[in-house]
């Protein structure tokens, strides 16, 4: 009597997990490889191969391919494929679970579960005559394994369902539930729905992103200069792991660690959430008060993007958009520095804009004027006698003595700020110098350990890199011209400015800038008849020196003993 049992089967096993989450704390690869090789053996099997696939069997691709096609080639001498469960297998509906079965049955390879509801069972409707036909054979527990993956299909959509829709409701109300951007951590508090995720400050990385929007805000450096100067402070991103993408828990490398580029920065910059607000498609492009606070206030981001992404709150709704030109500056020539200030100075009939042109008279020479002709009337005053009118203006005009001593001790106040934001960056310089110089200790002490000539040629490498990078530092340490600055010529060069503001408002160099600054002078713009009477609505920092001497004044009265009358055609 032979008690020997027959020769085994080969078979190949499928193991998936649909996240790294649920292979550590749920049903793990290592949990359905057990019950696999348990009904292995009880069902004389030898399992040749496993595959472990971390992702979900929803998509189109289907991640067990790879397993069958394995399957499929002859030379693996495959006859058995096993799974746990169909939901295993897949969750792509019949259709999917069909194509995939049929490509095993095509090379006569089975597919079996360890719960039993797949079959091998094959039943001929016509096994009792003798005769067989593909539409005679079928296996009875087709319909099950139909019923089977489908069931797993809808569970999928219920599971998604009930946590994407549970997530999307507490985005809309102000939490987190993605991965924490740089700069935050995700931390979980109680809150009134619960224990939930908010944001909160890295310890290490807000302070980088604090600095870009302070150093934007300074507007001393460009994009780039920014770039560099917190790259040779230490930035580097966040670092994260690298894993198998078969095997999602198996840890192969890190990444991350690298420099910041412009495009980061302005990605950084540009960002709402960090100033506490939160725009994405699950807030349907809606700005959304987060339920924790920005690392930079709403004032600084706008100030720091300087109008190019504006936040903003109107009847308690909060707006953020993208600030685009006024319409005057798409209009070909509307900056024309023969005609600075003509959106500056407004028509003393309609209070609107006054324009700008060179009309030709008879002779073909051109007269330049600034002009108005709306709403039935007509004003227009030579570009001479305008500019004369400018000009006596300006030399009237002084900054209140109250607001030079508070600029003078303002601008002690940031130079002092700013030396400390130097002595700061240079022990930081200093910080990264030291570390530089134990790390290249460390590996010349490695050296003398090695043997390998590659290993010893690899780490002279990262010493002489160690080296350079020292070399640099220390140079742009010695870099400090902001410090041999001499305040003392500064703030004199600033009470001559304020004794002499008519210097920078009447460069005729610079005639846009000039009229820009002109605009500033005032709470309102004002009409060309208020300039001629003295009579603006000046900024609270500014003052008249005296009144107008009308004798001087190009279409004023001589005598002095009338008000002046404005040269107008109607």
């Amino acid at each position: 009597m032979n008690n020997h049992l027959p020769k085994p089967e080969n078979a190949v096993a499928a193991i998936r997990i649909s996240s790294v989450k649920q292979g550590l704390q749920g049903d793990s690869p290592e949990h359905q490889k057990e019950q696999i090789e348990r009904f292995a053996i009880s069902h004389n099997l030898n399992i040749k191969k496993f595959f472990i696939f971390m992702e979900s069997a929803s998509k189109e691709k289907q991640p067990v391919q790879e397993a069958i096609d394995y399957c499929r080639n002859k030379s693996n001498n495959i006859q058995v494929f096993i799974i746990k469960s169909i939901d295993r297998f897949t969750r792509g509906g019949s259709y999917l679970y069909d194509h995939l079965k049929i490509q095993l049955e095509d090379k006569g390879i089975r597919l079996t579960d360890i719960y039993g509801i797949i079959s091998s069972q094959q039943i001929n409707t016509l096994e009792h005559l003798d005769i067989k036909y593909n539409w005679s054979v079928y296996s009875p527990t087709k319909k099950t394994e139909i019923l089977e993956a489908e069931r797993a299909k809808d569970e999928i959509r219920d599971i998604m369902t009930r946590m994407i829709g549970a997530e999307i409701r507490y985005v809309r109300m102000g939490y987190r539930v993605r991965r924490a951007p740089f700069g935050y951590q995700n931390v979980k508090v109680e809150t009134p729905h619960g224990k939930r995720v908010i944001l909160k400050p890295h310890s290490e990385e807000s302070k980088w992103i604090i600095r870009m929007f302070e150093l934007r805000l300074e507007n001393n450096l460009n994009d780039t200069e920014i770039v560099d100067k917190l790259n040779s402070l230490g930035f580097k991103t966040r670092t994260f792991l690298r894993r198998n993408p078969n095997n999602r828990t198996k840890v192969i490398g890190k990444g991350g660690a690298k420099p910041l580029t412009p495009k980061q920065f302005w990605r950084f910059v540009q960002n709402p959430i960090y100033a506490g607000i939160n725009i994405e498609k699950w807030t349907e492009g809606k700005p959304i008060k987060c339920k924790f606070e920005g690392l930079v206030s709403v004032k600084l981001f706008n100030k720091a993007n300087r109008g190019k992404i504006v936040i903003g709150k109107h009847n308690n709704v909060i707006t953020v958009h993208k600030a685009k030109p006024p319409d005057y500056l798409l209009k070909k020539q509307i900056k024309n520095p023969k005609f600075p200030y003509k959106r500056y100075v407004m028509c003393p009939h309609c209070n609107k804009p006054l324009y700008g042109s060179s009309s030709r008279g008879k002779s073909g020479k051109y007269y330049p004027a600034y002009h108005c002709s709306k709403q039935g009337h007509y004003f227009r005053v030579s570009l001479k006698d305008f500019n004369e009118v400018i000009a006596n203006f300006i030399i009237d005009l002084n900054i209140t003595p109250e607001y030079a001593k508070k600029l003078k001790q303002h601008t002690l106040k940031l130079w002092e700020e700013k030396i400390k934001t130097l002595e700061k960056d240079t022990q930081q310089l200093d910080n990264k110098i030291n570390v530089l110089k134990i790390s290249a200790k460390n590996t010349v002490n490695k050296i003398k350990l090695l043997s390998s000539d590659i290993a010893i040629r690899y780490m002279e490498e990262d010493l002489i890199n160690a080296e350079q990078e020292i070399k640099q530092l220390e140079k742009q340490k010695n870099q400090k011209p902001e410090k041999f600055i001499n305040m003392e010529l500064v703030m004199n060069n600033i009470k001559y400015f304020l004794e002499h503001f008519e210097e920078l408002l009447l460069d005729r160099s610079k005639p846009l800038k000039t009229a820009e600054y002109f605009g500033l002078l005032f709470e309102q713009p004002p009409t060309y008849e208020e300039l001629l009477s003295g009579t603006p609505k000046l900024a609270p920092i500014f003052a008249l020196k005296s009144t107008f001497d009308r004798s001087n004044i190009p279409n004023g009265d001589p005598t002095g003993n009338r008000t002046p009358v404005i040269r107008m055609k109607t």
